[in-house]
């Protein structure tokens, strides 16, 4: 039976840790799984731009002697030249699976639905959970006692944050998130990760105040506060947003040795200093890096058999 990563919710907690013990197994040792994927396709479905995911994808699978195929805005045009349905129909017969980068995340469930192979979400306008799996990776490599950590969350609620809650929720990290009014992160997915907190015996905070919510943070972190299709509220977000930027200052409320995480692309200067991104105490671009072992774990996970 095929299975997809569309949401966190697609992920039980074993699933997470085969995950990150993978992507131990192929950081370590890149030649152990070189031919495991020998003469299988991934597909590329993009509708959005991409440095990390893309490329993670794309050398991930050609290090697992797998071959892919990039289909960009232009090349299928889901949902508009052909329903997306079809589309997913069409191309199980050619792939063994489909990464899909959307604007709408109801096009990667529904590609899901109709497809017979995996389908991963490379990102959706509510979802983002490739990264999540690889700051939590980055998090548990700096400290692999998660219950022990405080995350400090501070900008918009979007498809990043929705993620980190809900796989943080799940493995016992503590998030403490700051956002302006009326940029909170989705409601649902919130209510489902306090519940999974409450079993895990951590708690999930939600306040207006980058201050409060840094307080003796291990990790802090933060994402554009103008993502992907919303460009046009781009002057309306600055005013919102002013007073949520991650520098020098804000540091001095977390701990001493508190770690600077960012997805990227990031917006300098704006949700984030230059001092503190090209800092000693940034992350980042770790985080980066540890995309390509993530992104490679996942495919051996859903297509590389036992």
């Amino acid at each position: 039976m095929k299975k997809d990563i569309v949401s966190i919710d697609d992920l039980s907690v074993k699933d997470i840790e085969k995950i990150f013990k993978l992507a131990d197994e192929v950081r370590a040792d890149k030649k152990k799984f070189e031919n495991l994927l020998s003469r299988k396709s991934l597909g590329l479905l993009f509708q959005k731009p991409s440095n990390r995911t893309r490329v993670s994808f794309e050398v991930g699978m050609t290090q697992l002697g797998g071959h892919s195929i990039y289909l960009g805005p232009d090349d299928i045009k889901l949902g508009e030249r052909e329903a997306v349905k079809d589309v997913a129909r069409v191309l199980s017969k050619y792939l063994d699976c489909i990464v899909a980068r959307t604007y709408s995340h109801n096009d990667i469930v529904e590609l899901s639905e109709f497809s017979s192979i995996p389908v991963i979400n490379g990102l959706s306008d509510l979802m983002h959970p490739c990264q999540a799996l690889s700051d939590v990776y980055t998090i548990r490599d700096k400290n692999p006692a998660l219950k022990s950590i405080k995350l400090a969350y501070i900008g918009d609620g979007n498809n990043v944050l929705n993620s980190l809650i809900a796989m943080g929720s799940k493995l016992g990290l503590y998030i403490s998130i700051a956002t302006p009014k009326g940029y909170e992160p989705n409601r649902e997915i919130l209510n489902a990760s306090q519940k999974y907190a409450g079993i895990s015996g951590v708690r999930i905070e939600l306040s207006n105040d980058p201050y409060k919510a840094s307080k003796d943070a291990d990790f802090i972190y933060t994402d554009v506060w103008t993502s992907m299709g919303k460009e046009h509220e781009r002057k309306i977000r600055l005013k919102a947003f002013k007073g949520f930027q991650i520098n020098a200052d804000l540091l001095t409320k977390c701990k001493k040795d508190c770690l600077v995480m960012h997805c990227l692309p990031a917006h300098r200067q704006e949700e984030i200093t230059d001092e503190v991104l090209d800092g000693p105490k940034a992350i980042v671009f770790e985080q980066a890096e540890n995309r390509l072992y993530i992104q490679k774990a996942i495919l051996i996970m859903l297509l590389g058999g036992k």
